[in-house]
């Protein structure tokens, strides 16, 4: 059976379940007006590890555990990790799923990579090759600041339009059958470069990606805003929600009052200097895995979009003048 409509989206005939999910956040995240819906606010975010990244692969495992654990399930009862992070060669999933006795598919999707393990895992269990599977991503302020920008030693200005990358993971179990919200279409994104250059302004680059995923979605799908009670993009923060709000309506959707920014969600932007709103993979997992996973599962929330964005660049690319490249993937839920 086809399961594809239009260009980019599929339809998925069983309809994969959220099981469960497990949220945790840092310190600052913790402080932020999402507090109360995160399942564990670190103390420290160094975790007692030596690096920042191991700090990170820590966080990880400590995520996968919970998760599981909430579940009800063993390690043999999982089929497939889906798992990435903003670091090189993804060394925060790599050396956290190595104490997991579970087959591995890494991922990178930069900031877009929550809804894109979510993309895939459901389509993997759609597809009967997977009765369950788990759904991982993070980031870390402190080993993003390092790897991106400076090290923090360094104390550099930030710009206005920075964003403050989150300490937080997510990982969401999806199985086959059971009790939880649905995965119905997914719509896999292209990777569009508007010649944006400025790495302290990622909303901007990555906004002209959920446009396109966006318009894509509706197209494929005959859905209009409407059709949604939510539609939740991940990390554009505040200059990049503005820009996505606005060039939609040239599209001819109208999304403003459907429309939430988990990067303007997790954190006070008044009062918590944080410039633009939060970004990291862990913006969105932590955010969709812990408030708005609770929303769905108390029905308060019934029809979901939720579409993470990511800025496929290195710092070494940038430093030879290339422009930034972003993707954007969707999956629609529902209860």
């Amino acid at each position: 059976m086809n399961r594809r409509i239009g260009k980019q989206t599929v339809k998925l005939e069983t309809k994969p379940v959220i099981i469960e999910t497990a949220s945790i956040a840092g310190v600052k995240e913790g402080e932020g007006p999402l507090r109360d819906t995160f399942d564990k606010i670190l103390e420290d975010d160094s975790l007692g590890e030596k690096s920042w990244e191991l700090s990170e692969s820590t966080l990880q495992r400590i995520t996968m555990r919970l998760a599981l654990d909430k579940a009800k399930l063993e390690q043999s009862d999982v089929n497939y990790i889906l798992a990435g992070d903003l670091l090189n060669q993804c060394i925060g999933a790599h050396y956290s799923v190595r104490d997991f006795d579970i087959p591995f598919f890494g991922l990178y999707g930069a900031c877009s990579t929550m809804t894109e393990s979510l993309s895939i895992g459901s389509m993997l269990v759609d597809g009967g090759f997977a009765e369950k599977v788990m759904c991982l991503t993070s980031s870390h302020f402190c080993s993003s600041e390092k790897q991106f920008r400076t090290p923090l030693e360094y104390g550099g200005q930030r710009a206005p339009s920075a964003q403050w990358t989150v300490t937080g993971a997510g990982c969401a179990v999806l199985s086959s059958k059971g009790d939880g919200p649905k995965i119905t279409h997914v719509t896999t994104g292209k990777v569009i470069d508007k010649g944006v250059t400025d790495i302290t302004n990622m909303g901007a680059a990555m906004a002209p990606a959920a446009i396109d995923t966006l318009t894509a979605h509706f197209s494929d799908t005959g859905r209009t805003p409407d059709d949604y009670d939510l539609i939740l993009t991940g990390d554009l923060g505040v200059i990049g929600s503005d820009i996505l709000v606005e060039l939609m309506k040239d599209e001819g959707y109208d999304i403003e009052y459907k429309h939430k920014d988990c990067g303007k969600m997790i954190f006070d932007i008044e009062k918590q200097d944080v410039h633009a709103g939060g970004s990291g993979c862990g913006c969105c997992g932590s955010v969709f895995c812990g408030y708005v996973y609770r929303e769905l599962k108390r029905r308060n929330l019934k029809r979901i979009l939720v579409m993470a964005t990511g800025a496929l660049m290195n710092t070494m690319i940038v430093y030879q003048g290339e422009s930034i490249p972003a993707i954007a993937h969707a999956v629609a839920i529902e209860c």
